[in-house]
């Protein structure tokens, strides 16, 4: 059964999904192929959940890289004359910063809940 299987139910025609409002909230509509995109960073379930997790770990790291040498080059085109404009730079920049900044905080929740359980008695 994959993630996102059971969310089929909820499928709009034109490849949306919409969630029933709680009170006093607006309905919200999230397009399908957003969905498929995080349904591609969880791992598949299988025998081997330990590598599933490595994998999906290493592949957010290695995402996090690419953004961050995309504002590089950004920075490096606009510093060098190119044909590269301000906005679409400082978008990168703060792209690269704010998945940066999410990572560090998945790294220290990750240290703080392997921490609590060495903390457990058995």
């Amino acid at each position: 059964m994959s993630p996102l299987s059971s969310i089929n139910a909820y499928l709009q025609p034109g490849g949306l999904i919409q969630f029933l409002p709680q009170a006093g909230q607006a309905k919200s509509v999230i397009p399908a192929a957003e969905l498929q995109q995080v349904g591609d960073l969880m791992p598949a379930t299988g025998a081997s959940g330990a590598s599933s997790f490595t994998d999906m770990l290493g592949k957010a790291v290695q995402e996090i890289s690419s953004k961050q040498t995309a504002a590089n080059d950004a920075i490096n085109g606009l510093l060098g004359g190119q044909n590269v404009s301000l906005h679409q730079t400082m978008i990168s920049m703060q792209e690269a910063s704010v998945s940066f900044q999410l990572m560090v905080e998945v790294r220290n929740k990750l240290l703080d809940s392997y921490q609590e359980m060495m903390r457990m008695q058995i």
